[in-house]
């Protein structure tokens, strides 16, 4: 890369010397040309043209989904190598200065968000590692000690930990699948860890270096025209957080009262076992004469307390395609089944209320998301449980799970059983997760652990060492 670096800099000194000559360096400048000639914006090029090509060159041959997220990237790396320009012609703004001048970036990102919202897609963990990552590029925002974010060197490594979250399980989902998918997440991950984060710590270790002499910043740099006098004024000052792929759901989710209420009827003081209805031969797929493949969710209703439809849509409880059953928008249901299932199978809950889903039999993968106050009982599954975006929910496993995960979760009780202590727990951006394990004895109570939420990094010998909070002995 060094070699690289200096032969484009070979090439600027002979363009600039050629300008010189013929009287056009001045034009030039006045034009902006002279940006790019800037070594910190040809290293910049470099680091999209070295580490973001490859990312993309996967991306064209996985094409879809992951295509798209990573044609935002470009974007979103392409605006900050314009943002970098413009700060060495702009003096130092104001935080409403600085917001304003972020916002082209702000937007993309913002844009990037949006292809993670709505229905659960077969390759959310690319598109959320993708828009996670994102949120390193804040660094720009850097003004000083002050600013309450952290240095930039710091802030790019920080915020790739929670899009390795979701890098990792691509890793792990596609070790045997396509080769392709783990090229494009180790790729991906390069672009921040070494690439972006050695970009910053040769060139910008203390943020970006205005100029002393430059233009104000009046308005957005993308668009010339400012609001009209009297127009709301901008936004707060910008941190990390307005790059963050966080939503208002965070503060809409928090955790609410009632929930041993819901479960009152499930638990009876035990496990989700206990409340739920026996499984006779007539609720099974394979007995059901009305539909083939298919668990129906009008099963002979007499409650009229709870409503049967969502806002978000009907009600589902189906085999797609032979290979993925689907809970959807079921609200009040206390005994809906999942059963003639197999370890090829997955299974997706999603926006379902104040229900309980009951899968028997050994699946592939479980993945519940965006549900609330509901209760989940599977046997075995083969590859994970997953737990995304929900708030209070109850799962037991009564079989084996080499993997489970909670992600942005408020709330969340997770029994194992005995054959299933060897788990792999993974939390990130949740609370209150206890996770709840069988005594010894044959008719012991389980014991509740309550995993941490807080923790303490302490600088020592070169690199931070990170402990958990403990709790109280008494908590």
């Amino acid at each position: 890369m060094e070699e690289k670096l200096i032969m484009r800099l070979e090439s600027a000194v002979a363009r600039l010397e050629s300008l010189s000559l013929s009287g056009g360096a001045a034009s030039a400048a006045a034009s902006g040309d002279d940006g790019p000639l800037d070594p910190s914006i040809l290293a910049y090029e470099d680091l999209i043209r070295q580490y973001l090509g490859r990312v993309s060159a996967a991306a064209e041959k996985i094409g879809g989904l992951i295509l798209d997220v990573t044609k935002v990237l470009q974007q979103a790396f392409a605006v900050q190598k314009d943002l970098l320009i413009q700060v060495k012609q702009t003096k130092k703004p104001d935080n409403a200065g600085l917001a304003e001048f972020l916002k082209p970036l702000h937007e993309v990102i913002t844009k990037a968000n949006a292809l993670t919202e709505g229905r659960r897609s077969d390759f959310f963990n690319h598109l959320k590692s993708a828009v996670d990552s994102l949120s390193a590029l804040a660094w720009i925002a850097y003004t000083g000690k002050e600013c309450g974010m952290s240095m930039p060197i710091a802030h790019v490594e920080e915020s790739w930990q929670m899009a390795e979250f979701y890098n990792n399980k691509i890793l792990v989902e596609y070790k045997t699948k396509d080769p392709n998918h783990l090229e494009w997440a180790k790729a991906l991950k390069e672009l921040y860890l070494p690439g972006l984060r050695d970009y910053v710590k040769s060139f910008y270790p203390l943020g970006p270096v205005w100029s002393s002499t430059g233009k104000a910043v009046s308005a957005a740099p993308s668009k010339p025209k400012a609001p009209a006098a009297g127009a709301p004024a901008p936004p707060p000052p910008p941190s990390a957080s307005l790059f963050s792929s966080e939503t208002s759901q965070a503060s809409s989710s928090r955790p609410k009262e009632g929930m041993a209420a819901v479960f009152q009827e499930i638990n009876s003081g035990k496990p989700v076992t206990t409340g739920l209805r026996k499984v006779t031969d007539d609720m099974k797929t394979k007995n059901r004469a009305d539909r083939t493949g298919i668990v129906g969710t009008h099963e002979k209703e007499s409650r009229t307390s709870s409503p049967s439809f969502s806002k978000a849509g009907p009600p589902k409880l189906e085999l797609q395609m032979g290979r993925k059953w689907a809970v959807e928008n079921q609200i009040g249901k206390k005994d809906l089944v999942i059963s003639d299932c197999d370890s090829k199978q997955s299974v997706y809950i999603f926006g379902c209320k104040d229900s309980v889903v009951q899968i028997q039999g050994k699946v592939n993968n479980i993945t519940i998301d965006k549900c609330t106050k509901m209760g989940i009982l599977f046997t075995d599954v083969v590859a994970a449980c997953e737990i995304v975006n929900c708030n209070r929910v109850e799962v037991q496993c009564q079989g084996s799970a080499p993997t489970v995960s909670v992600d942005n979760t408020a709330g969340c009780q997770f029994y194992l059983s005995k054959d299933a202590l060897g788990a792999s727990i993974t939390t990130a951006k949740s609370s209150e997760v206890n996770i709840l394990v069988p005594a010894s004895g044959p008719d012991g109570d389980w014991a509740e652990h309550a995993l941490p939420e807080q923790f303490i990094h302490v600088f020592k010998d070169g690199r931070f060492e990170t402990t958990p909070v403990s709790h109280s002995a008494g908590g």
